[in-house]
């Protein structure tokens, strides 16, 4: 049979005509998994530093920061924000803040989507990703320029050419505006942020594909090279910088001139790194992820979490676990299942959530193809779960090690299995909040 795909499912079909049969219906497999008992539960509170800027103070932290670039506005400079792919705390919020802060000092400020080749790398998908974060014309108060063209602005040091968002190029200036975090594929004094911003955002699809070509191997060392040719042959203003704690809150707010960035940006990532939500319990059989999403990460669910890196030469850390499981997409994704290769089994559900024109274009222009291949697909979430516990080696199975979350964003509340309670009693950073109590799968074997 030839394989082929239909909308947003995966299908065979058949030689003797049209008929299309739908390949996640594998039952076999649920009755194969049916013996596998799943243990009781319990829910851990997990304690991080959970000090933050509140919402209420927030608008005059950001325009304390920005008075202090004012010098670099001047009455009738066009000026472009950028706004990138990511759930990024406050983000509508902080937007309309720049764009006030230009329009009283004169300016005329738009904002453009920073974010290569995500929103299936065309001007309207990217426009969309945006305004599902409440940034919208309305809100922010200015233009938004949605577009992929693209200006050569340069050679970087091997000749390849580096490219920037056409209108971001011909305004008068810009303004970068970016959260700063560990990347989930390399590592280097610059990784995600307002450098990243620069290159891979402004770039769009044109200027991240001439980046990643290289590999991820190589981008710790790149990337200040091409920011070296952007920063000298555009007019970036300044940056403001954000850093969130491991609850998704903003803490930090700090607004840098073009030098600024190069000389404080590293000390910035590494208090980032410092604040990352993470799983204190560790050697797992099985976790279990609820859902992921480009708003969740950049690979979907986050590999500093997980341990599960598409780029395994380039980056390392978090947890050790034999089996991941993800039951679905968020909806903030729009359909982009960029991250499930890192899945060992997924659900119908998420296959049939799955648009492969969302999905793809990013890992084209990344070169990373594993991040979105397809895992073992099953009929429900209780099927996906007894078949990740099925198919580990060497474990207790009637105690299996499994960890449940959300996302790999939120990871206050977890739950635990019977397996993980001792662990979690002795570790001064966690709490237990519930439990025991059993897998609450419905009549059609799913948790929700």
């Amino acid at each position: 049979m030839a394989a082929a795909a239909l909308h947003n499912r995966f299908y065979i079909k058949r030689k003797s005509g049209e008929e299309m049969l739908d390949v996640t219906r594998n039952n076999l497999v649920t009755r194969f998994c049916g013996d596998v008992e799943l243990p009781p539960m319990y829910r851990i509170r997990q304690k991080f530093d959970a000090s933050h800027i509140g919402e209420e103070e927030l608008s005059s932290v950001v325009r304390g920061e920005l008075e202090r670039m004012g010098d670099q506005v001047r009455p009738g400079m066009r000026i472009g924000i950028t706004s990138g792919s990511r759930g990024v705390a406050n983000v509508a919020l902080i937007t309309k803040c720049i764009a006030d802060f230009l329009k009283e000092k004169g300016a005329d400020p738009f904002v453009f989507p920073a974010m290569g080749s995500h929103g299936g790398a065309t001007a309207e998908g990217q426009r969309e990703i945006i305004e599902s974060y409440g940034v919208t014309e309305e809100y922010v108060g200015c233009p938004i320029l949605s577009s992929m063209e693209t200006v050569e602005v340069g050679k970087r040091p091997d000749g390849k050419p580096v490219f920037v968002d056409k209108n971001a190029f011909e305004a008068d200036g810009i303004v970068l505006c970016g959260r700063i975090k560990a990347h989930t594929a390399f590592r280097g004094p610059y990784e995600s942020g307002l450098m990243k911003m620069a290159v891979i955002g402004m770039g769009k699809q044109h200027g991240a594909e001439q980046v990643h070509e290289s590999g991820f191997h190589n981008m710790g060392k790149l990337m200040p090279q091409v920011a070296r040719v952007i920063f000298d042959n555009t007019k970036i203003l300044f940056g403001l910088g954000l850093i969130e704690n491991a609850f998704d809150k903003t803490c930090k707010v700090r607004a840098l001139l073009p030098d600024e960035i190069w000389e404080q940006e590293p000390e910035l990532l590494k208090e980032a790194k410092g604040r990352m939500g993470r799983l204190l319990l560790d050697n797992l059989d099985v976790l279990v992820v609820d859902r992921i999403g480009k708003d969740i990460s950049g690979d979907g669910m986050d590999p500093n979490v997980t341990g599960r890196f598409a780029c395994a030469k380039s980056a390392s850390g978090g947890i050790n676990t034999q089996r991941i499981v993800v039951l679905g997409l968020t909806e903030a994704s729009h359909h982009n299942a960029n991250g499930i290769g890192m899945a060992d089994v997924t659900t119908r559900r998420l296959a049939a959530d799955t648009d492969l024109d969302a999905t793809y274009p990013n890992a084209v222009t990344s070169t990373v193809l594993d991040v979105v291949k397809i895992p073992f697909v099953t009929e429900n979430d209780q099927t996906a779960i007894r078949l990740g516990v099925r198919t580990c080696n060497e474990i207790d199975r009637e105690h299996p090690r499994i960890v449940r979350i959300q996302d790999t964003m939120h990871l206050e509340e977890i739950e635990i299995s019977e397996a993980l309670l001792a662990e979690a009693q002795a570790a001064p950073d966690i709490e237990i909040v519930g439990g025991p109590y059993p897998w609450a799968f419905d009549e059609n074997g799913n948790l929700w």
